[in-house]
């Protein structure tokens, strides 16, 4: 049976997402290419640290980019998980705080808050984070429309959906490690939103705590995996938590070991936070894994289909054989 054609609402998200990459898309090239377009000083860009963070970000959004593309065809319901959401994973993590924040921190500090008296203009971070807001929307919206198309189970179980858990006791040891250890994180991250004199970064480090703190609750929610409520909405705490956690936090390590222009700010508490946040995010994303893995894993065991196991039960007779091959047919 061929893979659900995409519909309306998914290929409309995911040709917003492209359309908001262009322009960075067109301006990295720029950069790589020697045309400091919207930089005053062209030595900054010729840095090889900046040169490296450039083609990582190049990259990444190009990931992104394929993703989004993949997203509107049949061809993209076939991909491997792999090679689907670890990217996803990070991609949202990081978009989802500058959607959340820039718009809020316009709208304390208006158009100021992109004057930062570097060499680079202020247009240029006008365009860059209004296009991370475009594609940021469009790729989560987009993704979640995939995701609910090609595992229907995440959307339509509840919490308590019984299911053999070969690494239940792992999973509990690192959520129950994880939780202290998010709360400390999350607690410091909100203090800092407290008390900071920068109001463009009271949002940010107030969103950032709110999803650390969130994403320990999470986690242990889903690894005890009781009671009737809806199994989606921890696990989209969690898969956000854990992707600010680890994609912001890899970001400032990445910029920490390179040392360029924009690394010197990342010392003491705040270099701790991330590196600790980066580790935590990791481990907590990974003990996710594995419970999402043998979850779908007890559904292909009891209906032969792993990720349809819900929506394949209403169409099924009172006798659950004779009409078994038609929904198994109808939800692949």
């Amino acid at each position: 049976m061929s893979p659900q054609k995409a519909g309306i609402g998914r290929i409309t998200a995911a040709v917003v997402a492209m359309a908001a990459m262009l322009p960075y898309l067109t301006l990295k090239i720029f950069w790589l290419t020697g045309h400091p377009v919207g930089v005053s000083d062209p030595a900054f860009m010729n840095d090889p640290a900046m040169v490296g963070l450039n083609v990582m970000t190049f990259g990444m959004d190009a990931v992104a980019l394929l993703l989004a593309l993949a997203f509107t065809t049949r061809q993209g319901m076939r991909l491997p998980a792999w090679l689907v959401l670890p990217p996803l994973w990070v991609g949202t993590g990081l978009l989802s705080v500058v959607i959340v924040t820039v718009p809020i921190g316009v709208l304390v500090s208006g158009p100021s808050i992109f004057v930062t008296g570097g060499p680079i203009a202020p247009w240029v971070y006008m365009m860059v984070y209004g296009g991370f807001i475009g594609q940021g929307v469009g790729l989560i919206v987009a993704f979640a429309l995939y995701a609910r198309d090609r595992w229907p189970a995440v959307f339509s179980t509840a919490l308590g959906y019984g299911y053999a858990s070969p690494t239940r006791s792992f999973q509990t040891v690192v959520a129950r490690g994880a939780l202290p250890v998010s709360a400390v994180l999350g607690a410091t991250r909100l203090y800092w939103a407290a008390g900071n004199p920068a109001p463009e970064q009271v949002p940010q480090d107030g969103f950032k705590g709110l999803l650390t703190l969130g994403a320990g609750i999470a986690l242990v929610l889903l690894v005890r995996g009781r009671g009737s409520r809806a199994f989606w909405p921890p696990l989209v705490v969690g898969w956000l938590g854990t992707g600010v956690m680890f994609g912001w936090g890899l970001y400032a390590m990445i910029l920490t070991v390179t040392g360029g222009p924009l690394g010197a700010r990342m010392t003491g508490a705040v270099g701790l936070v991330e590196l600790f946040g980066t580790l935590t995010g990791l481990v907590m994303a990974m003990c996710g894994a594995f419970l999402l893995a043998e979850r779908s894993g007890a559904g292909a065991g009891r209906s032969g289909v792993g990720h349809v196991q819900p929506a394949q039960d209403a169409l099924e007779g009172e006798d659950r054989e004779g009409d078994r091959e038609t929904a198994d047919q109808g939800h692949r």
